[in-house]
């Protein structure tokens, strides 16, 4: 988190020499909140809720990121962060995402975790031009000049996964399953078109489950039934410990989920 502290006050020498002869507050016409001696930014996670269990590691006290940024240092400049709680609530993380733009006028936000966070805030990064540090995988399909995407899109972890388990297991028949939302649903969608065109495999069941389901008996049930070698499974937040831990068949399993 130092390194991209760092990297998103973009300085390099050359903007340090001209920084040095001439203040920021002559020099910053974004308004944003930096100054000489500090740079705001955000971060925004679900503290609480289904997804609290995923994205809380920054909010821990034996955190780094917690314990240490007070100290923290981007050539001359102190890192102040704003923490605010999405809350496991898509509108919250709107609401959240326009209070530190608008309010606190950040320099940058470090947040979201689940793409359909992310898909809710992105409205109001692109119309008051903040920016996003986006810091998982997602599955692709989007671009905006207001997100940096730190993490692999489809072709980088879906599809390579699928080949993997192919090559080195055989495997043949799948079973998806996933969290009923947009980062599954899509992410399932380029798994089957990749098993059935691709690998020349089958897709034997497909099951979405609500955010906060917890009884997966029915699904074991189904899965035993039809004896996939694979179970690729995107289940996020706190049911996924429950469902990773339930009596299952003896078949290859995949966990591509944001937990």
């Amino acid at each position: 988190m130092l390194v991209i502290g760092c990297l998103l006050l973009g300085l390099s020498s050359a903007v340090l020499s001209y920084a040095a002869d001439y203040p920021t507050a002559q020099v910053n016409t974004t308004g944003l909140a930096v100054t000489d001696t500090e740079v705001t930014v955000g971060q925004l996670h679900s503290a609480t809720g289904t997804m609290a269990i995923s994205e809380t590691s920054p909010f821990r006290p034996n955190s780094r990121y917690r314990a240490d940024h007070r100290s923290w240092r981007c050539p001359g400049r102190k890192i102040k962060i704003i923490v605010e709680d999405g809350a496991s609530d898509w509108p919250t993380f709107a609401e959240k995402a326009k209070k530190l733009l608008v309010k606190d006028k950040v320099a940058a936000v470090m947040g979201c975790w689940t793409s359909a966070s992310r898909k809710a805030v992105l409205p109001v990064f692109e119309k008051e031009n903040g920016m996003l540090y986006y810091p998982t995988f997602y599955e692709g399909l989007e671009q905006s000049k207001n997100v940096i995407y730190t993490g692999q899109e489809a072709t980088q972890q879906i599809i390579a996964g699928l080949d993997w388990m192919a090559s080195q297991k055989k495997a043949k028949t799948f079973y998806l399953i996933g969290s009923d939302y947009i980062w599954p649903r899509t992410s399932n969608k380029i798994a089957r078109k990749h098993i059935e065109n691709v690998l020349k495999g089958t897709v034997v069941g497909e099951e979405y489950y609500a955010l906060g389901h917890t009884d997966f008996g029915s699904l074991i049930n189904k899965i035993k039934l039809k004896k996939p070698d694979v179970i690729y499974a995107i289940i996020v937040g706190g049911r996924m410990s429950r469902s990773t831990n339930s009596p299952r068949p003896p078949a290859s399993r995949v966990t591509n989920g944001h937990s």
